[in-house]
């Protein structure tokens, strides 16, 4: 069952859906929060998520980032990087006032760059029990080096060249401009399979939502060729980290990076023949059976007896 629920983060308010398991339960049940994709909504592959390991018995939480959806916030669109991090521990905040819910078993699932996110929510957050991610991105590596790490130097320099014009631009009044993340097909495909499976789930019926961001304000740039998702990664043990990812995908070498820095108990499950935006709906299954019992193992007793 989908609930449309609210709460508050830094003052926003951020519309949620709360997936409940369709058969009454005994007694209280664990809950994930599951965070979207950077320029994602609730409806999208976290939505379908959510709806999964609601039917394996979690209350799962989604909801749009500040800014963005059908959440509050200006300017809309902006992707900040603290505030997504602030989002996710506050959604973790919502959950502990349900009266379904044992807020001694919270989990965190980010997707794509919601998995560079719930790392560091979850460092500092001991209520986060456990966490996974499918696809994650540093999403300020990936501004910084592109998402396979091969960007020409100048094209980030152009970036916070256009992020700077921005804010001045904002100081005097003017209209503050905005970076498009969404491209035509013909770009898509000349940029390579990352860019035109993006494309592909983004601007067609397969994923599209009228509500996803297709426009980062320039503003945001800074902020998030600011963010480092993994540095202090070694912090969350001996909670629990399970990362998947698709063994084709272009981002992939971030998974692997930070697996190897976090200390144990960890593990990095590859899906055989899936690239990034993959794991968003074609290998849904393949994902899900590895998150199930992961979850179902790390969030089944209360304290800190870390499993994997």
């Amino acid at each position: 069952m989908r609930t449309n629920v609210t709460f508050t983060s830094a003052g926003i308010t951020l519309a949620g859906h709360l997936y409940t398991p369709d058969t009454p339960a005994d007694g209280l049940l664990p809950a994930v929060v599951v965070a979207h994709p950077a320029s994602g909504v609730k409806e999208q592959t976290a939505g379908t998520y959510a709806a999964r390991l609601a039917d394996a018995g979690f209350v799962a939480l989604t909801f749009d980032a500040a800014y963005q959806g059908e959440s509050g916030g200006t300017p809309r669109g902006t992707e900040d990087p603290a505030q997504r991090v602030e989002d996710i521990k506050n959604a973790v905040s919502y959950l502990t006032t349900r009266p379904e819910i044992d807020s001694d078993r919270i989990g965190a699932l980010g997707i794509c760059a919601s998995g560079g996110y719930v790392i560091p929510a979850a460092v500092t957050d001991h209520r986060v029990r456990a966490v996974a991610t499918a696809s994650a991105v540093d999403l300020g590596l990936n501004f910084r080096v592109g998402p396979d790490g091969t960007q020409d130097p100048a094209a980030l320099q152009a970036l916070l060249d256009a992020a700077a014009a921005a804010r001045t631009a904002e100081a005097a009044g003017q209209p503050v401009p905005t970076l498009s993340v969404r491209t035509t097909e013909e770009e898509a495909r000349a940029g390579g399979r990352y860019a035109h499976e993006g494309w592909e789930y983004y601007s067609t019926d397969r994923g599209r939502h009228p509500r996803q961001t297709d426009g980062f304000p320039f503003p945001s740039i800074d902020k998030i060729v600011n963010f480092d998702a993994f540095h202090l990664i070694d912090l969350l043990a001996p909670r629990p980290l399970l990362m998947i990812a698709g063994n084709e995908a272009a981002t992939a070498w971030m998974s692997e990076e930070a697996i190897k820095k976090a200390n144990e108990p960890k593990r990095l499950h590859w899906i055989e023949g899936a690239s990034h935006v993959d794991l968003y709906d074609h290998y849904l299954p393949q994902v899900v059976t590895e998150l199930v019992p992961f979850f179902t193992q790390n969030l089944a007793a209360r304290a800190t007896d870390a499993k994997v």
